[in-house]
């Protein structure tokens, strides 16, 4: 699929000259225009209306044309030029949802886990989640989703190592579940989606994991997703943090950005970290970031509140729109930045401290869809229709508490539905055949024990939202 698009100025980063928006790839330590080679810059937003108690009643935030429209309408006055949402179905259909936001020249960053059962890993006990019914889910996201050309990356997990015993139990499992997803890619995928982790911003694991993640030649990352929440009401770049923050990931090979951010302990939020996100100070570390998050639920972290299917704009989204609207079009890369190569030795798992750096990865679980792929009748590939409805039948009111009169989406982009080819990419990624039981650790590894059996119940579940923001247990279900 490719589109060409009339106007993309409304985009912030893409400019007021007319650009196509093709599929983003990427290139040493940061994502790249497919076509164009310049770097793409992530401003976006986290998006799940409901949160994990809509997933439980079998909500899905791409799959109502009446509500994508409502808020595509609302991330195009934002500003924003990529969303990401937590949990979908796969068994849905989304091409109206995933037109419209293509049309408006809207990217996705896309959660393959659900709160639901045999879609997540239990983080302290995870061979029992491990399992072929897991990977089919997975794999049945990654398939579908594979057919648009804004589906611009998947993230393997979300906060699963977060205190000492996921720490002790999970990264292999973690790596293991990467390793599948890039086996499936290089099988069954025709173009290659970048596979990343989002990591809650703990200083015990913060390098540890993210070295865990981004070492070996098998099961590793692409890139790297922080949910920090360190720059708080008025700040510097020094008082919040962040100095150090770019310092601990200088050396960094893969492409970083913030999968949350958005510190709600001062109110009203102001979002100065905003200008430092885009500014030289990060932008030779960080692509950029999404804000945590759209809707209004109850952390109170929202920028619109939906009631009876009606938005309506708090001051926040006003706020964080204007400082969305003062960073650069195109950010800039400071002169002399570092392109690090991704280490394929890891280090001894001794060094890694915080975690249990077990490099010998599980069996696979997804050995026979590797191989064959999902049932295609069962999660049907993704593909742009045409003539989808633009506008919405649900109210908007702006902060002010007037309501919107036109709330047409902007259709920046024509798009055009191209053949996709069967098969894989066919290049080993980072997933060899998937074949299972293989060490990841290059030469660096110095234990090989396989953990697959565990005793004792069942405990704390993770899938989604930032643990910084609820409580340990049933922290992503909120």
């Amino acid at each position: 699929m490719r589109f060409t698009v009339a106007a993309l100025g409304a985009l912030g980063f893409l400019g007021s000259v007319a650009t196509a928006i093709n599929t983003i790839e990427l290139k040493g330590r940061h994502f790249v225009d497919s076509v164009t080679g310049k770097e793409f810059f992530i401003k976006g937003v986290d998006y799940q209306p409901g949160g994990a108690a809509s997933v439980e009643k079998g909500g899905d935030p791409l799959t109502d044309r009446d509500k994508c429209a409502r808020d595509v309408y609302l991330f195009q006055k934002l500003g924003i030029n990529t969303i990401r949402v937590y949990s979908v179905d796969p068994t849905q259909d989304h091409n109206e949802c995933m037109t419209i936001l293509a049309a408006a020249g809207i990217y996705l960053v896309l959660d393959v886990n659900t709160p639901l059962e045999h879609q997540h890993l239990n983080n302290e006990e995870p061979w029992t989640t491990y399992t072929s019914m897991y990977m089919e889910h997975i794999f049945g996201v990654m398939d579908v989703f594979s057919g648009y050309d804004n589906t611009l990356a998947f993230l393997a997990g979300n906060e699963v190592i977060f205190d000492p015993a996921s720490a002790k139990a999970s990264p292999n499992y973690v790596k293991a579940v990467v390793r599948d997803m890039k086996a499936y890619i290089t099988n069954q995928i025709h173009r290659r989606i970048p596979v990343g982790y989002s990591n809650a911003d703990d200083l015990r694991f913060r390098k540890a994991l993210a070295s865990y993640l981004e070492c070996g030649d098998t099961g590793y990352i692409d890139f790297w997703g922080v949910n920090s929440y360190q720059w708080c009401g008025k700040n510097t770049f020094e008082g919040s943090g962040y100095d150090k923050l770019v310092e601990d990931y200088k050396d960094y090979s893969l492409p970083i950005f913030f999968t949350e951010y958005g510190c709600n302990k001062v109110r009203p939020r102001i979002w100065q970290e905003v200008d430092a996100l885009y500014s030289e100070k990060m932008t030779g570390v960080f692509s950029g970031g999404l804000v945590y998050e759209f809707t209004q639920e109850a952390n109170d972290y929202g920028l619109v509140t939906i009631k009876d299917e009606n938005a309506e704009i708090l001051g926040e989204f006003d706020s964080l729109s204007d400082a969305f609207a003062k960073t650069p079009k195109e950010p800039t890369i400071p002169s002399g930045a570092s392109s690090p190569k991704r280490p394929v030795d890891c280090p001894a798992a001794s060094t890694m401290t915080g975690i249990t750096a077990n490099f010998t990865l599980p069996t696979t679980q997804g050995a026979e869809y590797i191989k064959n792929g999902v049932d295609g009748t069962k999660f049907v590939k993704g593909k742009f229709v045409t003539g989808p409805t633009f506008t919405t039948t649900h109210k908007v009111t702006d902060s002010g508490g007037n309501e919107v009169t036109d709330k047409t989406v902007k259709e920046v982009a024509t798009y055009t539905q191209s053949a996709i080819p069967d098969g894989g990419i066919g290049t080993n990624i980072g997933g060899g055949t998937g074949s299972g039981g293989e060490s990841s650790s290059g030469s660096g590894s110095d234990t090989a024990s396989d953990k697959k059996n565990g005793a004792g119940s069942a405990k704390s579940i993770t899938f989604g939202w930032s643990l910084g923001l609820i409580a340990v247990g049933f922290a992503a279900f909120l």
